[in-house]
């Protein structure tokens, strides 16, 4: 039996782990080829590594979202190994969390530069070849505080909230070309981010989610394989939240 992503090619970025490693390697299982990005050599290997051992179909490749060089050489190595994606998912990010008032310079732009200029960059890049095959679906991972907001993260919050608007523009733009556009953003899920939380802090934020839990990556990578498939055509623009209630806006 044909596996709904058969044929198709993926690009997600910042594969090495958590919510990224659980994206890719469930549109592998779908049936896609995917390249999964790492910001370093053993990520990369890490990458290719899981796809060997699970017999999935990929590898992983470097790719530094915060220099605009590192992407244009990095896309172009990949373009030459296969086919052009006409999946891409947005995952890689980073955080520099402080409050404003401390907040440097440096600190805004690196956040805006990997986090939403680096999505911008990636996606011009495969775009036109979504266009020519007239099929394509841009996946970008948000997060709950690009509508709740958080303290401390003024920078990442404003970098999700326009990778957001971004989505939807993206969406107008190419609709009449079957690709779509849309955004997943989750809320509290269990990473490496959340197990070091101590006790207390755990204890806070399950306070807040009707669930009572937090997610976990194979959550998230199941929404965005439905927004990857076939059955998802009629779906662009929009912005689905996975975060067990957390934020309903």
């Amino acid at each position: 039996m044909e596996k709904p992503l058969s044929n198709r090619t993926a690009l997600v970025t910042g594969a090495s782990r958590g919510i990224g490693e659980a994206i890719a390697a469930e549109l592998a299982r779908q049936g896609a080829t995917v390249v999964g990005t790492a910001t370093t050599e053993a990520g990369a290997k890490q990458i290719t590594d899981r796809f060997a051992s699970e017999g999935l179909s990929g590898f992983g490749h470097v790719l530094e979202l915060g220099q605009s060089e590192s992407i244009q050489k990095a896309l172009d190595d990949i373009l030459g190994q296969i086919e052009a994606p006409t999946i891409l998912v947005n995952n890689a990010g980073i955080t520099r969390d402080g409050l404003l008032l401390r907040m440097s310079e440096d600190d805004w732009a690196q956040v805006l530069t990997t986090n939403l200029q680096g999505a911008f960059s990636v996606t011009k890049k495969l775009l036109r070849g979504m266009a020519k095959a007239r099929w394509g679906r841009v996946i970008n991972v948000s997060s709950v505080v690009a509508r709740a907001g958080n303290p401390g993260q003024a920078n990442y919050c404003a970098a999700k909230a326009g990778l957001e608007g971004f989505t939807r523009s993206l969406a107008m733009e190419m609709a009449n070309r079957n690709i779509t556009a849309n955004s997943v953003a989750p809320g509290f899920i269990d990473t490496d981010m959340t197990r070091s939380l101590n006790e207390e802090q755990r204890a806070r934020i399950l306070d807040r989610i009707p669930a009572g839990r937090l997610g976990n990556p194979q959550e998230v990578a199941a929404v965005v394989a439905f927004l990857a498939s076939e059955a998802a055509a009629y779906v662009t623009g929009q912005t689905i939240q996975v975060n067990g209630g957390l934020y309903m806006g």
